[in-house]
């Protein structure tokens, strides 16, 4: 199986520091969504592993962010693509959950779901969090400079063999070709 691990916020759609808790705060960065298209087209099954702890905080309930992803699937869907699973933490970063990124709790869901080692898989974030998570499994950690990306590549200490890109649209182009 050809898998590829997006992060959410800062990859696919602007993210905000004021959490995204409305479908109508949710904007795709563009050519993300024919990004998608084109790995699920080369034959990728593309996850989703997401921090949301807007929900822990209270900002937005569980309801809202399945709306979220519904208006994520319909507007991917007229773009000619798929997200094949959603994996999310609610928690917030005091709860010290195991699957809060950088703990690799959700990527080891996403191992079992889909009966597959994470060995090599590409797992593309715009935060250290995604690639520490990523590494954590021997996930191929993928930077954009979308999102948080360009700070988090100012920062340094990115994994040893992180792949740096612009946006989704050229990671998606090196993996699919």
């Amino acid at each position: 199986m050809k898998l590829v691990i997006l992060d959410r916020d800062g990859v696919i759609n602007y993210d905000s520091d004021q959490f995204i808790k409305h479908p109508d705060e949710w904007k795709p960065i563009p050519g993300s969504l024919d990004a998608i298209a084109k790995l699920n087209h080369a034959g990728y099954t593309v996850v989703v592993a997401t921090n949301q702890s807007g929900i822990g905080r209270g900002l937005f309930e569980m309801s809202t962010l399945v709306a979220i992803h519904e208006k994520l699937q319909k507007m991917l869907s007229q773009a000619g693509g798929r997200i094949d699973a959603i994996f999310y933490c609610p928690h917030t970063a005091d709860v010290k959950c195991g699957c809060r990124k950088p703990e690799a709790g959700m990527l080891v869901k996403i191992s079992e779901r889909f009966e597959t080692g994470l060995a090599g898989v590409p797992a593309i974030g715009d935060s250290l969090r995604d690639l520490v998570a990523a590494s954590r499994v021997g996930a191929a950690p993928i930077l954009v400079l979308t999102g948080k990306g360009s700070k988090t590549l100012e920062n340094g200490n990115l994994p040893e063999g992180t792949k740096v890109f612009a946006d989704l649209a050229e990671a998606a182009q090196y993996l699919a070709g």
